[in-house]
């Protein structure tokens, strides 16, 4: 990959983000995200950074209500400790462990 920032259809840049398996609810940013980047997938979908997410962090791709799953790589990584946010950054501060 050779760009990593490109306009989105917003007008907004937008910043190129990794999901590995169709069921992930979850995405790498492949470059720092500031609030209100757009990130945007292979496949066309993106979503509004709600805060600034570091590179090679995950970013929320839909809303993920609390005590639902966190979804990378086909599998659950931890439950949500508290609502997180379409475009919110995915980390320990608000993933609990799996059950």
């Amino acid at each position: 990959m050779t760009c990593l920032m490109g306009p989105g259809t917003s007008g907004n840049m937008a910043a190129l983000a990794i999901r590995v398996h169709p069921k992930d609810n979850v995405a790498v940013v492949a470059v720092d995200v500031q609030a209100g980047d757009v990130v945007r997938l292979a496949d066309g979908t993106e979503v509004v950074a709600v805060e600034a997410i570091p590179r090679g962090s995950k970013v929320a791709l839909g809303r993920i209500a609390r005590g639902e799953p966190a979804i990378r790589y086909g599998e659950e990584i931890g439950r949500a400790a508290e609502e997180i946010a379409a475009g919110g950054y995915v980390h320990t501060h608000n993933l609990g462990r799996r059950r």
